[in-house]
């Protein structure tokens, strides 16, 4: 029996603008780089990575080659990438420098949604092409002294967690002592004392148990008060949550599939919202398309990622 979410008397409810048709087969991963004024997404199936001004104007296409899951601003500039097997770095040239491979001998296998917490420090998730459970990983990419062998540039990516189902939304709290984390097979949004030092996570705490009818719980950001804005894939909507698994907010798209949300914008007080089902060519229902909606309430940036220390790369 599926536990119900918790309700409010009151759900406020706002519906999403397009912000432009792009047609992406598959939109994931959007980012927030409060030091350029960018934010950035791909096109996890076509493998493009996408950048657009504050306004949401497209700025570039990178056309990367094979499925990118996330395209993460680096404190050196230019993009983290998480590609099917591993780790990239894409420069604004549109170089792209393989990092670390992790799973390049478990075809079966891609990473899915990364986030880099507020230290810096890069956590990205895998799941099966087929959606079988159990089979999931999320990773932290570490430095050498990581548990694995390390790879060319110094780099080991850290199991925290194993046996997920589809790994999925990432997020913090304030000071980022717990994280939130989505098994999109679980339905499920969880959290899990967190510390960047630790090679493990703290016991699982199920915080939302999103009903079958609402759609499929996909990306996931926080807010700056700690509400969790949820994706729902298939559901056509956005949802928010109180840090105790209360909705209270929904946000409404006229297309089935949005996939992930970033808070951005010059003030960060705008929600962009990406979107999947385009088919790789722009589309006037807006499938596939990248959407934004005033929240009326801010949303830390992106944390570019820090590279280890002793990694070396270029």
């Amino acid at each position: 029996m599926v536990r119900r979410q918790a309700r409010p008397a009151e759900i406020r409810r706002l519906t999403a603008e397009l912000v432009d048709g792009a047609g992406a087969v598959l939109g994931e991963g959007p980012s927030w780089d409060a030091r350029t004024g960018e934010l950035v997404w791909v096109d996890l199936l076509s493998g493009s990575v996408r950048i657009y001004d504050g306004n949401g104007d497209h700025r570039a296409t990178f056309a990367v080659g094979g499925h990118v899951s996330s395209a993460l601003p680096t404190e050196g500039g230019g993009w983290l990438l998480t590609t099917a097997d591993g780790f990239s770095l894409l420069d604004r040239h549109g170089s792209v420098e393989p990092l670390l491979a992790v799973v390049d001998d478990r075809p079966e296998l891609r990473f899915n949604d990364a986030k880099c917490d507020p230290w810096g420090r890069a956590l990205a998730g895998t799941m099966r092409y087929d959606e079988m459970p159990g089979s999931a990983t999320l990773y932290r990419l570490d430095g050498a002294t990581a548990d694995g062998v390390p790879g060319a540039h110094g780099l080991a990516a850290r199991p925290l967690l194993e046996g997920i189902g589809l790994s999925n939304g990432l997020g913090w709290s304030a000071g980022g002592g717990t994280l939130y984390f989505i098994d999109t097979l679980a339905r499920s949004v969880a959290s899990h004392a967190y510390h960047p030092d630790e090679d493990h996570l703290g016991p699982r705490r199920e915080v939302v148990a999103v009903d079958p009818a609402d759609g499929l719980p996909d990306g996931m950001c926080v807010d700056d008060t700690g509400g969790l804005w949820v994706a729902l894939y298939r559901g056509g909507a956005v949802h928010r949550y109180t840090p105790d698994g209360v909705l209270d907010t929904v946000v409404t798209l006229p297309v089935p599939c949005p996939t992930s949300l970033a808070f951005g914008g010059p003030h960060l007080d705008r929600l962009f919202i990406t979107t999947g089902g385009g088919w790789g060519r722009p589309n006037s229902s807006g499938a596939g398309g990248l959407w934004s909606v005033d929240p009326g309430i801010t949303g830390p940036p992106a944390t570019p990622w820090q590279a280890p220390e002793g990694v070396h790369h270029g």
